[in-house]
């Protein structure tokens, strides 16, 4: 339910907030490999969901590029 609600919260942004959010999510997960190689985190599936979620915006994004096309 929780994956749902952020799907839902991303197709309600416009392209330029969701490549703000994409451009961030970026920074959230070389920060995280970071923290991993420096054995300095904890949560290493927070890695995995990252990159899920980077995932998912960069497909929203084509779906918003390929309706306004």
């Amino acid at each position: 339910m929780k994956i749902k609600n952020y799907v839902g919260d991303l197709k309600a942004k416009s392209a330029v907030e969701l490549n703000q959010e994409l451009v961030a999510a970026k920074k959230e997960l070389f920060n995280l490999r970071f923290q991993n190689a420096t054995n300095q985190l904890d949560n290493t599936s927070r890695i995995k969901e990252v990159r899920k979620n980077i995932a998912r915006i960069q497909t929203i994004i084509a779906e918003k590029a390929r309706v306004a096309e």
